[in-house]
Formats: C-alpha cells, structure tokens, sequence
C-alpha cells in the first residue's frame, strides 16, 4: 500500500549517517515538520543536521491528503469546548500561519498550489447540528467562515461550512524540496538511520543509531510520536489510522476540499495531474490496532467511492498514521519542562501541514533564541486544561484494557497447527513466548508478538500486512522490522 504521491516521485536516495557526528542542532525524522526546522536553522546559518530512519516523507507527511487549511472538521468547537474562544483563536491563527509559510515556500520553489476552499459538511440532518456550531465556533476565533445550503457534489449532504482560499499541494513536492533547500545550505540529510537511544552526557545530547552516534547541543524529536519519551506523551495521544485511496474518475470531481462533520468520515479532494484529474477519498478511520479486520475500513471506503462515483477506477490506495491529542491541542516545545536540550512536536490530529509547518517556525525560534509569534503560546508543552485529565485518564483507561486483554487472550491458546494462509497472520503462545506468525507472499514468519515499547500483544493488520500495536501505535513489518509508532527496535525472530 503506496502512497500515490510516490509513483512518479523523484526523490534521490541519501546516505545513511557514515558515523559519528557532532553538530550543534540534530533533527530526527524527515517529514514536514522536521525538514520544514531544519531549513529554517539551516537559513539561519545554524550547523544542523537531519536522520531518517527510512526514507524522506516514508510516513505519515508522504501519505497525507495535503490540505492545508484553518477549517478542520469539527475541531474548532471541540477545541472552544474544552478551552475557550482566546485559546481557539490562536491555535487558528498558527494555522493560517503555517498556510502562509507552506505557500510562500512553494511559491518559492516552483512547487504548484492550488488555492481551493475548504468544506466541513453534513452527511445527514443528525450532522446539521455541528456544522451549525463549527460555524459559529470558527467565526468567534476569527475566520470568514460562511453557511453553505447545498454542495455540489453525487452524495447526499444537509448543509455545510466553507471558508475559502485555503490550499492543497502535493507533499512529496514539498519535502524533496525541503530536503534539497536543506542540503544546498550545507547542512546534511541521512536516511535509513534509526535513533535508537538518547543520553545526556557532558553537557550535550547523544543520539546513537545504528551506524554511529551524533553529538548535539540540542536534538529536535519531529517523528510523529516522540520516540525517548521521557516526557509521557504516549499517555497523552491516541494513535489514528485512516485510509486514502485515489482514483480515476469518469465524471467530474468536486472542486472543493471536503470533510464530513460525522463519522463515517469521508475527505475528498481532487489532484491536478499532467494527464487529467484524480480524486482522492479518505476515512474510515479508527485506532492503531483495535479493529477486528483493517481490511474491512479500506473496503468500507472503496464501496462508498464506487456507489457515488460510478465507473471510478482504484490507481492506489494506502493509509496513514496520526496522533490525536487527549488535550486537542498540538504540542511543540520541551519534551520536558524547564530544559531546552531535547524540543518535540507532535498531536497534529491529522492537520499537520498547516499545524506542523508553524510548529516548525516554534521549533527554529526557540533554538535560535528568537521571539516567537503571539500564536506560538498554543503549542505550550505544559499547559493545564479543563477536561484534560479526565479525558487522559479515559485513553489511559483503554489503553490498559488492551494491554489486559491482549495477555488475557494467550491463556490456553498453544501453537496452532499448520502455517496461517497468504496474507493472514495470528498471534500465539509458544512455551513462555508469545509469538506473531503470518504468511506474506508465500514466506511464514514467526516474531514476538510483544511491543518493545511498552509490552502490548500485537494485532495482525490484514489490510497492509502488518503488525500494529493497540497500546501506542507502533508498527513492525511481518519481519519485525520498525515501520512507525514509538518503538525503536525490532521484533526478535522466533
């Protein structure tokens, strides 16, 4: 499962770290957010340097939809709710922030964008409500947000909100040229490095991977969740996983970017190509690893798509990973109060390009010693916030209970007889060890089904052929390898 952005993408492969290093700023990880600090150190003439643990934009930044915009579904009257109108605009002006960043880097660069408004809309009466109230929520932080009565698209819809000229762009785009701006500065991109531990050690941070350790004054942790998370944001997120797929469609697309106010979610776009346009469709969401078949959201989706869109022709379908704050703000500071030695950024909530790219403008300001803007108070690593703990307290709660009943669910099951059939995986208990065996493109594996992170019993996702943990949301290949999430080692073969 590919993301489309990558099928005629030109991103040359870069060298893994040759060894040790010091520098005096470190990024780890290669998507939006730590390409977009690293080429503002780098402008700056900061000595900084970036690793990858796969590729540039491999996760969630190179599997987006890309919109980019201050409209985000019903987020702004979540957010009103459990903070207040002054807390809200702010976090809508870091938005429009981040827009104005994004385009003006494109612009810049030759990047192509399209400036498109942005619809939050209902799919049924019971929805009207809160498309009514993310209306006025947004119009009270500030937006020129506007009622809409009908949309022009095949699906039914009872209304909606629009605010325009927001933008799409291709994000693969935008990261290859985040990395080549990075790289003409001087300043050096490493892939297929891993950080696999962090210590302070006389004065500076080390991070040490697997082909050498990197000394800094400070390190910026951009990797979806925070790996060396000694600030507990794993307690603090829900991993999300949502499925896009993009087709080739007969008839015309809508022009807008839409999102429904309701589950199940459905987000449409269209994408500009050379020979026409395609139509992305994304949703069907739900959280890493706690779903009985994976396979069945993608399905969800395609027989949506094909009753709406007739004769539209699947190209590729993937998915992605986001991280949902229990607090509904963003976090881009500290990975623990009162020191500046380690910064991070995470809790995007699937709107990381706009998000991500003014968590980006923090990031660089607090290294540099810069003023960062009034809006920048939003992204505050510790910040207390009405409903926070008891909606903490909820997630942690769920957590516990996967983490209960996936030891629970080794009780008297010994291993099974005979290797599970192409494409299915189980978990089971051998001796002592509990064990995750599949069959992917005719080879069974077998691995420890137990996360290195925090010991959860792993799930089989029958969609993309993985290994997902419910607790925090790492994931591993069928062969143990770290695809994404928190852990930072493999899975032990058995």
């Amino acid at each position: 499962m590919t993301s489309y952005w990558f099928t005629e993408a030109e991103l040359p492969a870069r060298l893994p770290l040759p060894g040790d290093a010091r520098v005096d700023t470190l990024v780890i990880g290669a998507g939006l957010v730590g390409l977009s600090t690293a080429q503002a150190l780098a402008a700056a003439g900061h000595d900084v340097a970036v690793i990858e643990a796969r590729r540039v934009g491999a996760v969630t930044s190179g599997a987006t939809t890309a919109k980019i915009s201050a409209l985000q579904g019903t987020r702004a009257q979540t957010i009103a709710k459990r903070h207040d109108v002054a807390v809200l605009s702010r976090y809508l002006a870091a938005n429009l922030a981040g827009l104005d960043h994004l385009l003006d880097f494109c612009a810049g660069h030759d990047i192509a964008a399209q400036r498109v408004p942005a619809i939050t809309y209902a799919q049924n009466e019971s929805e009207r409500g809160a498309v009514r109230a993310e209306y006025e929520a947004t119009r009270a932080g500030g937006l020129p947000t506007e009622l809409v009565d009908d949309c022009e698209v095949p699906f039914p819809t009872a209304g909606a909100v629009r605010l325009r000229e927001q933008a799409q762009v291709d994000p693969v785009a935008v990261l290859a040229a985040l990395a080549a701006d990075v790289e003409a500065r001087g300043a050096p991109v490493h892939e297929s490095t891993r950080a696999r531990r962090l210590r302070r050690r006389h004065g500076r941070v080390e991070v040490e991977t697997e082909h050498g350790t990197v000394s800094a004054s400070t390190v910026v942790v951009a990797t979806g969740i925070p790996v060396f998370d000694r600030g507990l944001f794993f307690a603090r997120l829900t991993p999300q996983r949502s499925y896009l797929a993009a087709f080739d469609v007969p008839g015309p697309i809508p022009a807008e970017m839409y999102l429904s106010a309701g589950r199940p979610t459905r987000s449409l776009r269209r994408v500009p190509t050379d020979t026409g346009e395609v139509l992305f469709v994304g949703g069907s969401g739900h959280t890493v690893g706690r779903t009985r078949s994976a396979a069945a959201h993608v399905n969800d989706l395609l027989d949506w798509t094909e009753r709406w869109f007739p004769g539209a022709r699947l190209l590729d379908r993937w998915s992605a990973q986001d991280y949902h704050p229990v607090g509904e703000l963003p976090w881009a500071g500290p990975l623990l109060p009162g020191t500046d030695d380690v910064l991070v950024a995470t809790g995007f909530a699937k709107w990381g390009m706009a998000a991500g790219a003014a968590a980006a403008t923090v990031l660089a300001d607090r290294v540099l010693g810069r003023r960062s803007p009034e809006w920048a108070e939003v992204f505050t690593v510790a910040r207390p916030a009405p409903g926070t703990l008891v909606a903490g307290a909820q997630a942690n709660l769920s957590v516990a209970r996967q983490m209960t009943t996936g030891w629970l669910s080794l009780a008297g099951h010994g291993a099974a007889a005979g290797d599970p059939p192409e494409g299915a995986g189980r978990v089971e208990r051998r001796g002592a060890h509990p064990t995750a065996v599949c069959t992917v493109d005719g080879e069974t594996t077998a691995v420890s089904a137990v996360c290195p992170h925090l010991r959860g019993i792993l799930a089989w996702n029958d969609a993309e052929k993985t290994w997902d943990c419910p607790l925090h949301g790492s994931r591993f290949a069928p062969d143990g390898a770290v695809l994404e999430g928190p852990a930072t080692t493999p899975l032990p073969r058995r």
